[in-house]
């Protein structure tokens, strides 16, 4: 099959127009006839870190994404990937290097960083619209995810699914064929992260995670624990780089005065505060925000799995994601991405809004009542998008309880080493400490209160 022509878009330019200027800090302004304190200080421009809580907002309209950066590996082609050394096409990932390796000639070599490649932590202020990288477009129904690629050694035609993989052999000469090309179902992202965490130090992280909870685990849990289920998997996510503004308006108390009425039981305490006006703006960019780019993981049914726990393993160390090449998955299995920019975009601008309410907490310390926000507004000058493969090491185990089955996930960063999850817990064992605690609580305080009473009645 001859595959169409990745589709063109128009060259990149503005879409969002330039920024609005922020409304200056206006002086506090007191509701109640009390002494308001001096406004705080007026806002500066910060930079916020690449993750934060996501919080509610309300999601604007999304332009079509205009084209961004063309991240397309141009060295490679789809099929034969060759040792740029001997030419063999035995090429894996060396672990612990990070790159790739011959397996013939033992040559060694990795694929140009992106982020040097392309610039992306530069000119993140600069950003107008939404700029949209090759292998982040959306993705066209109408194309195919199985591909038929002639072997450049004998001529077959070999047909991959890359819904399931991104490689395969050739049956007739064993030469080992890669998807290198960019095309629009999902299948090839712009760039990779790979592996660093060996298999056999991620299931001693999943054995030390699950012995931690040993006296809460189930059982079975514990005794069908099997190495060769933990899988090495590339899960799809989306990384943006992000210019924003927010501007929040609620209300501040500042307490002044705190007394007590009553005797004894009916003791109450109240306290005065001055309510003050409170206005805030503040302007700034997120650079590598992470973010799932498939359905099924970003879906949170806590009732049916627990794979909402691969984002508790975040951060990776996007800078050193490297351009495309099929080789890095040899061994590991993959995700295709199912979600676009559009479908994304709701979250992106929560995770944006609670940055802005985060970036604003520091000027607010002289409102010791606290401060409640009642119109929030959030403007997003600018977004650039880049799709990104991410390395996990999986452990899944299926639990069946009172007719009821659940999908339980330990999750070990294929990077970092940083290990979360979710284990069946045993029931009975849970009961029996909480009757304990409640012995032991009553072991200690019935005495007490007993010596008290005493000591009272004597007086």
């Amino acid at each position: 099959m001859t595959l169409p022509p990745p589709p063109q878009a128009p060259p990149p330019g503005p879409s969002g127009g330039a920024p609005q200027p922020h409304p200056p800090h206006p002086r506090a302004v007191p509701v109640v006839p009390r002494q308001p304190l001096p406004p705080p200080n007026p806002e500066q421009r910060m930079s916020a870190p690449a993750a934060a809580a996501a919080a509610p907002h309300v999601p604007t309209e999304l332009a079509l994404p205009p084209q961004g950066p063309q991240t397309q590996n141009e060295r490679l082609q789809d099929g034969i990937n060759r040792c740029p050394r001997c030419g063999s096409t035995d090429i894996r990932l060396a672990m612990q290097g990070g790159m790739l390796r011959c397996g013939y000639c033992r040559n060694e070599w990795s694929e140009e960083r992106v982020e040097e490649r392309l610039g992306l932590g530069e000119g993140i202020r600069d950003l107008r619209g939404t700029l949209v990288a090759s292998g982040a477009q959306d993705i066209r129904p109408d194309v195919s995810t199985i591909l038929t690629i002639a072997c450049a050694g004998c001529g077959a035609e070999v047909v991959i699914d890359t819904n399931d993989a991104m490689s395969a052999r050739c049956h007739w000469c064993r030469q080992r064929l890669d998807v290198n090309r960019q095309i629009p179902n999902g299948a090839v992202p712009d760039a990779v992260l790979p592996f660093a965490l060996p298999h056999a130090e991620a299931v001693a992280r999943i054995r030390a995670f699950a012995d931690a909870r040993r006296g809460f685990a189930h059982s079975q849990f514990k005794a069908e624990f099997a190495p060769e289920n933990v899988v090495g998997v590339y899960l799809p996510y989306m990384v943006v780089d992000a210019h924003a503004s927010t501007r929040l308006e609620g209300l501040g108390e500042v307490e002044t005065r705190r007394y007590t009425r009553g005797t004894k039981n009916n003791r109450r305490t109240y306290y005065d505060a001055d309510v003050v006006r409170v206005r805030r703006a503040v302007d700034f960019t997120v650079d590598d925000l992470t973010f799932e780019s498939s359905a099924e993981r970003s879906n949170l049914d806590v009732h049916r799995s627990t794979n909402n726990i691969v984002n508790s393993i975040l951060p990776f160390d996007t800078k050193n994601a490297v351009d495309w090449n099929a080789a890095y998955l040899a061994g590991f299995t993959s995700e295709r991405r199912d979600q676009d920019v559009r479908a994304m975009h709701p979250r992106l601008e929560d995770q944006l809004m609670s940055i802005g309410r985060t970036q604003v907490r520091g000027t607010l310390s002289a409102f010791d009542r606290g401060v409640r926000w009642e119109t929030e507004a959030l403007d997003v000058h600018g977004t650039r998008w880049v799709a990104m493969y991410l390395p996990v090491w999986l452990y899944s185990y299926h639990h069946v309880e009172g007719g009821q089955g659940m999908v339980h996930y330990v999750a070990v960063n294929g990077r970092t080493g940083e290990t979360m999850g979710s284990i069946p817990l045993a029931k009975g064992k849970l009961l029996a400490v909480a009757i304990g605690v409640g012995l032991l609580v009553e072991a200690l305080v019935v005495p007490i209160v007993g010596a008290v009473l005493f000591s009272g009645f004597v007086r």
